[in-house]
């Protein structure tokens, strides 16, 4: 049997990326809920073994038949999930639904499925290093182990702090913060299992995803950045195969921030203006 890698958003950008690289040593299962544009990758990644499953990642049975899919395969060496929806690309609870539901779904189906050894690589973003301590809700982030109605209504009630028309970018960065929060605080129980969890913290990357973004602050944020450009998916689908692969097999329960230096700049233009006011 086959070493497999699951990765989630597989139509997009980054995933279909990543597939290309991953495919060339394991078995790829791609999933996504657009079928049209899941069929498309399939058919393009020549050369590589790849099984395409329509999988919305917020439903926790689908997201079970993904998995039973997989191992039904080979062994899970892997999973890069990349799913997750942008502020422009629907409302507050559609956002926080997609991108922190569907991050524990698939977080905890791996850590049911996978054997020692496996890895989980989870896309989180530069949002959640810009957003006030004070505005990350992470006192309410165990509810969603345990009620994930109380858990959306919390996180849709910290988003609340802001007019409705800001709400989805809020609920896209407390999020986010969400999955870098889950990829950390959950490393010492996937270890006793063998398995290993890291989050990547994307910045600005020229994807059709990312450049929906562009006339939202990402544009100005890269311009101004100490590498002043848009990231290649291809950059990123390195990174992610190596975080997931065996040569990272000491890195677990950490984010890794790869946005052209965008935080670290703001961050330092921020300290010179509080100097010199």
């Amino acid at each position: 049997m086959s070493d497999v890698v699951i990765i989630t958003g597989g139509a997009g950008g980054m995933g279909s990326a990543t597939a290309q690289v991953v495919g060339t040593s394991h078995a790829v299962v791609l999933c996504d809920v657009r079928q049209d544009r899941l069929d498309a990758v399939a058919c393009a990644l020549k050369g590589i073994d790849v099984t395409a499953v329509n999988c919305d990642v917020t439903d926790r049975a689908a997201v079970d038949g993904l998995f039973a899919t997989a191992s039904g395969i080979g062994r899970i060496a892997a999973v890069i999930h990349t799913a997750g929806v942008s502020p422009t690309m629907g409302a507050a609870d559609y956002v926080m639904r997609t991108n922190a539901v569907g991050t524990l779904n698939v977080n905890e189906a791996f850590h049911r499925t996978a054997g020692d050894g496996a890895a989980i690589v989870n896309v989180a973003s530069m949002a959640a290093h810009m957003l006030p301590d004070e505005m990350v809700p992470d006192q309410h982030f165990p509810l969603a182990f345990t009620d994930e109605d109380a858990f959306m209504a919390a996180m849709l009630a910290a988003c609340a702090v802001v007019p409705e028309e800001f709400r989805s970018g809020i609920a896209y960065a407390v999020s986010k913060s969400f999955v870098k929060w889950y990829s950390t605080s959950q490393s010492e129980r996937f270890g006793r299992n063998g398995l290993r969890i890291v989050s990547v913290s994307p910045g600005s990357i020229e994807t059709e995803m990312g450049r929906l973004e562009a006339d939202a602050g990402a544009g100005a944020m890269v311009a101004d950045a100490a590498v002043p450009r848009w990231g290649k998916p291809e950059e990123m689908a390195d990174l992610l195969a190596f975080c997931a692969s065996s040569r990272a097999g000491y890195l677990t329960g950490t984010d890794i921030l790869s946005d052209g230096g965008v935080v670290a700049s703001m961050r330092e233009r921020a300290r010179i203006a509080a100097q010199n006011a």
